[in-house]
């Protein structure tokens, strides 16, 4: 019975995804704290933007409801999405905190 080389087994397995050539360097990778702001500079433009066109239409000014709609629903929708993703984060947190060391 032969005996091969575990790892030329494994690497066969795993496919293109774990190469080692598929690594990038740390200065190419985005950074979290860079993503999380940017994501909350969006979800606060989109409630700027829907502020903005109910504040024209609170003056009489000529705006399309429909576009008044669907700029509120977006608004709301990443607000909702952005909470829900602060939610996990803290209850992740939560969770280490309560594992024993």
């Amino acid at each position: 019975m032969a005996i091969h080389n575990i790892y030329s087994a494994t690497d066969n397995r795993l496919g293109p995804s774990f190469e080692k050539n598929n690594i990038k360097p740390v200065q190419n990778q985005q950074n979290f704290a860079d993503f999380l702001k940017t994501s909350i500079e969006e979800v606060n433009a989109s409630q700027k933007e829907s502020d903005m066109l109910t504040e024209k239409l609170v003056r009489g000014e000529n705006v399309d409801l429909h576009q008044i709609m669907v700029a509120s629903q977006k608004a709301s929708i990443t607000l909702q999405t952005t909470m829900e993703v602060r939610n996990k984060v803290v209850e992740a947190y939560q969770e280490i905190m309560r594992m024993p060391m």
